[in-house]
């Protein structure tokens, strides 16, 4: 796996280039084993019992009783060893990662490894697959490995740019974390054991598989301390590496292949945990440390103390006392080092008008509509009669007309017919808030999902919904308009550098913001009791029990934006033209801009408040409209609003009908759906 040209080299170092050096190789290590001493006693010595450090010492030295012998080894050294092996794992993973793709976004997490880890271990749960004597890390190395491959191929091999890997992983992350998600939803059975490991959490420790890792991350440092000098020369470059004698792909294949092996031993152990891989190698090379030799194991000490700080911190600061898996806290200070980065990272802007040219196949627009809005009422039609409650196709008519059965009228009127018009409204407004930011911004990738609009407008939502339980309803979606209108702010203004806002960089660094913000939402809920179940609900992007209130919202948005869209078309057509052609017209463009954006996340943060953080319906359906009718403006956003609702709306009604009486999310569906389209969009751009 790479993800640079030979002749252009990406040296992972670049974004910590200016720091000065804070100390020496040698001090580094020495900080390292000094720092993961003390966080590892502070973590021992917490919990909820009264056991404290000194009982443990005591123990240590002969004394203390059975119950402290009871408290340490039952409960606290699992987890200290646990988080010991995982944190190690995963930084060394990282460390190899960046170094082989000369990328330094390149993390087990963000280029799929620990997602499709993850999906081996649930697909064998389900179906009793073994892999004969392996344990579960040897699953969890063949999905991690599968993943890699899938992100490689989509990233374009050896042809594609540091900034196309990146989503292409995080792409690939989205699709199997929801495939995940399905499965263990359907299988709620045969996956049970493994859901909250599913989510990263030190609480899960097991000590004999923490133990028995321990030997296999010393050979995995030791391969890793025999490849150092071969990275070292592949840091220059592909080819003075290969006029220095160095075989390229062999240590490119060797290198992936021994990270994605201790990104399988941390998942094993611990399950997916994000952002340890990313921060811990760039941390020690902030310090100045850039032969592998230090690197390597400098990281991994850095890395086990990462990862028992978080558990510690998030046991320390979970509101309510519950249980917040340490993942989330690695995530809340992973984000930033990623946005931190990912500005820094070299982007090329895509040139202007050709990414979102029309497609070769337009159609008539009138028809277009036409059979959109056919196609929705249908869909509408049947999601009335399906379900677990059959309603017969004739009783339809005679239940929207006042009539038919009395006891089917009340499921009709007053449970689907409510959800199916918020997941047909809430999908529209995605939709044209999606139309309006790609046309604006001139960027096919572009999606409110993906520049963290939807992750601060989740925030803002999951704010009121379980810190602020007492605030009225109608707050929703303002805290939502809010969360979501400052994280478009941050992810803009981060992204411009020297005056201008590079495409590649602008979704790069709202993809940090977005996983900063859902770090923070999952924070509020995982260390919440009140209204925990609502919130997963929405977190999940779900009409569930969506009523006339959901609706009436969703219809005032809509009835005041559509005027504002209308009067908006003419300057959004000249804002995809470019910077030159609106101001020689005379349009004031930062202005323009600011405005048309404003609306956008306002639709957008609207819809999320409602049906919570649905992934790629603002990605797919501007697409998919583009291609059919073109993109003037006036074709293409109410087009874009018919696909949009059809796909929530057909989401909707599979998350009801497959597990019936049960009910799968529909924003996971219309993610499975989405990320697809995402992928094939992201290999397209890479040919163009």
């Amino acid at each position: 796996m790479t993800s640079t040209a030979p002749e252009k080299p990406v040296d992972v170092a670049a974004p910590v280039r200016t720091a000065r050096s804070l100390s020496g190789p040698v001090a580094v290590v020495l900080g390292g084993v000094v720092a993961l001493l003390l966080v590892a006693a502070l973590h021992l010595g917490h919990g909820r019992s009264d056991t404290g450090l000194f009982d443990l010492v005591r123990l240590l030295f002969g004394g203390g009783d059975a119950d402290t012998r009871s408290v340490l080894l039952g409960g606290r050294l699992p987890r200290t060893l646990a988080g010991l092996a995982a944190g190690a794992a995963f930084a060394l993973s990282g460390a190899l990662l960046q170094s082989s793709v000369r990328n330094p976004l390149a993390a087990p997490d963000t280029l799929g490894v620990t997602a499709g880890a993850y999906l081996a271990v649930a697909v064998a749960a389900i179906t009793g697959l073994s892999l004969g004597d392996l344990p579960r890390g040897g699953v969890a190395f063949v999905g991690g490995l599968l993943a890699a491959a899938l992100v490689h191929t989509v990233a374009g091999g050896a042809r594609g740019r540091p900034a196309h890997l990146v989503l292409a992983g995080v792409s690939v992350t989205l699709a199997l974390s929801s495939v995940t998600a399905v499965l263990v939803m359907l299988f709620q059975e045969e996956t049970g054991a493994i859901f909250f490991w599913g989510h990263g959490s030190l609480a899960v420790a097991d000590s004999d598989r923490s133990l028995a890792v321990l030997p296999l991350l010393g050979a995995g440092l030791l391969a890793g301390l025999l490849l150092s000098r071969s990275l070292d020369i592949l840091g220059t470059g592909d080819e003075t590496a290969r006029a220095l004698g160095v075989h390229v792909g062999r240590t490119r294949v060797l290198t992936v292949l021994l990270s994605v092996f201790m990104a399988a031993i941390a998942v094993s152990v611990t399950g997916p945990i994000g952002f340890i891989g990313l921060a811990a190698p760039h941390l020690v090379r902030f310090a100045g440390v850039r032969k592998h030799a230090v690197l390597l194991p400098a990281a991994m000490l850095w890395g086990a103390t990462l990862l028992l700080a978080a558990d510690l911190l998030a046991r320390v600061t979970s509101p309510t006392g519950n249980e917040v898996p340490a993942g989330v806290v690695t995530a809340l200070f992973g984000a930033p080092v990623f946005l931190w980065l990912a500005r820094r990272l070299p982007a090329e802007p895509a040139a202007p008008g050709t990414v979102l040219a029309p497609g070769r196949r337009r159609m008539p627009f009138p028809a277009v509509l036409a059979a959109g809005t056919l196609a929705l009422c249908v869909l509408v039609y049947a999601g009335l009669v399906l379900g677990d409650i059959s309603v017969p196709w004739s009783q339809i008519p005679r239940i929207l007309t006042g009539g038919g059965d009395e006891l089917l009228g009340p499921v009709v009127l007053e449970y689907r017919l409510p959800r199916l018009l918020v997941a047909a409204l809430a999908g529209a407004l995605l939709a044209v808030a999606g139309g309006i930011v790609q046309t604006v911004s001139r960027n096919p990738l572009a999606d409110l999902t993906v520049m963290g609009v939807s992750g601060g407008a989740g925030f803002g939502a999951a704010l009121v919904l379980v810190a602020l339980p007492t605030v009225p309803y109608a707050m929703l979606p303002v805290a939502a308009l809010i969360g979501g209108t400052a994280a478009f702010a941050l992810t803009y203004g981060l992204s411009r550098r020297k005056g201008s806002v590079a495409p590649e960089r602008l979704v790069l660094v709202g993809i940090g913001c977005f996983a900063l913000t859902t770090a923070a939402t999952n924070y509020l809920v995982a260390g919440a009791r009140f209204q925990v179940a609502q919130a997963l609900t929405w977190l999940s992007g779900s009409t569930y029990a969506r009523d006339t209130t959901d609706l009436s919202l969703l219809a005032v948005v809509a009835a005041l934006g559509i005027p504002l869209l209308m009067l908006s078309f003419r300057r959004m057509d000249l804002l995809a033209l470019g910077e030159d052609t609106p101001r020689t017209l005379g349009v004031p463009l930062e202005r323009t801009r600011l405005a048309v954006l404003t609306l956008a996340v306002a639709l957008a943060a609207c819809a999320v408040a409602v049906v919570g953080t649905v992934a790629f319906v603002g990605l797919v359906a501007p697409h998919a409209a583009r291609i059919l009718t073109g993109s003037r403006t006036h074709r293409l956003l109410p087009t874009a609003a018919v696909l949009g609702a059809t796909l929530m709306v057909t989401a909707d009604i599979a998350g009801r009908v497959l597990i019936a009486p049960a009910e799968i999310p529909s924003g996971l569906l219309a993610a499975l759906i989405g990320t697809p389209y995402f992928v094939w969009q992201l290999r397209r751009g890479r040919r163009s």
